[in-house]
């Protein structure tokens, strides 16, 4: 296999949701260190003026986006196709967490953590669609561990990253014909505000601080790997140790697999 070139995305325009904080952040600013046009798009409008201010000198334009709006959507890529004149790279980042019990859990917290998660990863790759068409581009879906195995109290975050791996891989079918790739990305345990802010069961901040197996990532260096995988039109990423496991698991041994999860949150549990 040739080696990908040092900077494949230079010049390429490059649109990202949940660009203010986290992991969007560092993609936000690798993509464009790296010579990429990008677009960051966040509600966060103070998240994205921090942004701007550490991109001084980069191809980085922001713009506040609410990604549940889909007429929003719509209306955000059909003005960056006419004003770049096309699209290479959609990476869809923006999300929230839950944190809570299946049975204490409200239904209109698994209604807004569909409306971000999924639905607005749907949105924006509805809107984006005829930019790839027209490129041959990328789409680069930001998903999780959870989105191929159980997570405990985490039942409307995983519902929402198992519904982006049905979506995904099926839109990735759909588009290789027509030269469009998909990439999946699940991350293990990142080191993000996405923790600190997860819903709880009543859809105020969750008050019992997150539990997790394995090292925490850094959002530099999921970016990085994201930025690897993406040169390479890898179809899944993977990231960590636990993760590579847990994905092994799932599929050879799940009752086993879903056993040392609840025992290993549990003894990580605080009290």
């Amino acid at each position: 296999m040739s080696a990908a070139p040092a900077e494949p995305f230079r010049r390429r325009h490059v649109a990202l949701t949940g660009a203010a904080s986290g992991i969007g952040r560092a993609l936000a600013l690798r993509f464009a260190r790296g010579g990429a046009r990008v677009v960051a798009l966040d509600r966060d409008a103070a998240g994205l003026e921090a942004l701007a201010k550490a991109a001084v000198g980069l191809d980085l334009d922001t713009a506040v986006l609410d990604v549940t709006d889909p007429d929003a959507c719509h209306a955000q890529f059909a003005a960056l196709r006419e004003e770049r004149g096309g699209l290479d790279v959609l990476i869809n980042d923006a999300g929230i967490s839950q944190r809570s019990a299946f049975a204490e859990t409200e239904l209109e917290v698994f209604r807004r953590v569909m409306e971000v998660n999924f639905f607005g990863a749907l949105y924006c790759t509805k809107a984006a669609l005829p930019a790839l068409l027209a490129s041959r581009g990328l789409i680069v879906t930001v998903s999780s561990v959870a989105g191929f195995a159980p997570l405990l109290d985490r039942s409307g975050y995983c519902a929402s990253k198992h519904a982006l791996h049905g979506l995904f891989d099926t839109l990735r079918c759909e588009l290789r014909p027509q030269g469009v790739d998909v990439l999946l990305v699940c991350p293990g345990f990142t080191s993000t505000a996405i923790e600190q802010n997860a819903l709880g069961a009543d859809g105020a901040p969750a008050q019992h601080p997150q539990t997790r197996v394995g090292r925490q990532q850094t959002p530099e260096s999921v970016a990085e790997a994201i930025h690897g995988a993406a040169a390479r039109r890898q179809r899944l990423l993977v990231l960590s140790p636990v993760g590579r496991t847990t994905r092994w698991l799932t599929r050879v041994a799940p009752a086993l697999y879903e056993r040392l999860m609840a025992r290993s949150l549990h003894e990580s549990s605080p009290g």
